[in-house]
């Protein structure tokens, strides 16, 4: 009877042992999964900051030619008085 008793501790903690290796493999998947989505959103952040900047220095350039111009228009009705 103590045999059965002993084998039966012995089974169950040899179940839960492999549940907590098996949990604990899900676990680190899922860690690799998480960062490699964070790396990605990062890269992706990256870029569209990067396409953020292009835009606003290529608005500021038409700005500034536009003002450019403006001024130019002004000097010549100006000049014309």
């Amino acid at each position: 009877m103590r045999k059965i008793i002993l084998a039966a501790a012995i089974a169950t903690s040899a179940l839960t042992l492999a549940a907590c290796s098996e949990t604990a493999s899900e676990a680190d998947t899922m860690a690799d999964a998480m960062a490699a989505d964070a790396d990605a959103m990062a890269d992706e952040a990256t870029m569209m900051g990067e396409d953020a900047m292009e835009a606003t220095e290529a608005t500021a350039d038409e700005v500034n030619e536009a003002a450019e111009k403006a001024a130019a228009d002004a000097e010549k009705m100006m000049a014309g008085e």
